[in-house]
């Protein structure tokens, strides 16, 4: 099982890293992107301005504007915002052949259903063959390359190691993995608890109170992924604690340094306003909060992250409301 090329969906951060590495390690990529200026100038300039600024792409790497062509590619990986998944790929179904490979690339759950990635795609794309890239990765790094790691996880081990040797590179590992279903939920809740950290820098509560945070954060993924069928070795894995620990302590994440904003004091309006990329977690949050009282999983933090995002709850109540939880027992 050789995949010699590539379709990327998705002009931005993320997918332009992504192809990037794949021409790196020798493959025919085509990226697709919904903005045509971000085509025309990756296809002159062979740089994308608007998303990922000052990073020089190879010269092989082309865009086009037509998923058609995108489809025909050997693999095709799904890197749109994850609110416009179900959009793009209801789209990109017309061309796309019975069991092609589609990876999803994109971090989060669809804010309308609170269903994860890999069901929008069982329905959008039924006949397709699914796969999931995720873990610690920031879009800059790797499109430097920079050294990261990454989990794909498949129902099969040989898609795997195929996917792995076509996407991986001297700089990027990948290992395989097969729960599909870990691998998303980790990429998808981490970004709701960066916004939480963030908060906790841009009040000035100090490290202490950070590791207190990213600690029950984690303890918060864990029980959600528990829960939804998630696997504990992922969760303490690359897509799970690996992915929560970046996206929690540098303020180059987007969610954590959208919830620095909010700890300055900057409205929610102001802050998405002023960015081109997207900060998922604003989104995943009120999917989150919704499947977890569902299934009735204990899940604080995001939940003060969901209440103040939605202009229910203001910070200072938030805070309170977390440190005046009764005290008990850790495990």
């Amino acid at each position: 099982m050789t995949f010699n090329s590539v379709g990327i969906v998705g002009g931005g951060a993320w997918g332009t890293a992504l192809a990037q590495t794949a021409r790196l390690a020798g493959r025919n990529v085509l990226l697709w992107a919904r903005e045509a200026e971000v085509v025309a100038e990756i296809n002159t300039s062979h740089t994308n301005t608007p998303f990922l600024s000052g990073v020089a792409l190879d010269a092989g790497l082309r865009a086009t504007a037509d998923l058609a062509d995108i489809a025909a590619r050997d693999v095709v990986l799904m890197v749109a915002p994850t609110q416009h998944v179900r959009a793009v790929a209801t789209a990109l179904a017309p061309h796309l052949p019975k069991a092609k490979p589609v990876v999803i690339c994109s971090k989060g759950l669809e804010q309308a259903t609170g269903k994860l990635l890999g069901e929008v795609l069982a329905e959008t794309l039924p006949h397709a063959t699914q796969a999931v890239l995720s873990g610690p990765s920031f879009a800059a790094d790797v499109a430097r390359g920079l050294p990261a790691a990454l989990t794909v996880a498949t129902a099969e081990e040989a898609l795997g190691q195929a996917l792995a040797t076509a996407l991986g590179y001297r700089h990027l590992r990948i290992y395989w993995s097969s729960d599909l279903v870990g691998v998303q939920l980790g990429g998808a809740v981490k970004n709701v608890l960066a916004i939480a950290a963030g908060i906790v820098a841009g009040r000035g509560l100090g490290a202490s109170a950070h590791a207190a945070l990213v600690t029950r954060g984690f303890a918060e993924l864990r029980r959600f992924g528990e829960a939804l069928g998630a696997r504990a070795e992922t969760m303490m894995g690359l897509s799970g604690l690996g992915d929560l620990l970046l996206t929690c302590g540098s303020p180059q994440s987007r969610n954590m340094s959208l919830g620095r904003a909010l700890g300055q004091g900057e409205t929610l309006q102001s802050v998405l306003g002023s960015r081109r990329s997207v900060a998922e977690g604003v989104y995943t949050a009120a999917a989150v909060v919704r499947v977890a009282a569902a299934k009735g999983i204990e899940m604080p933090i995001c939940q003060a992250v969901h209440g103040i995002v939605q202009g229910k709850m203001t910070i200072d109540a938030a805070i309170e409301g977390l440190l005046s939880r009764p005290f008990k027992a850790e495990g």
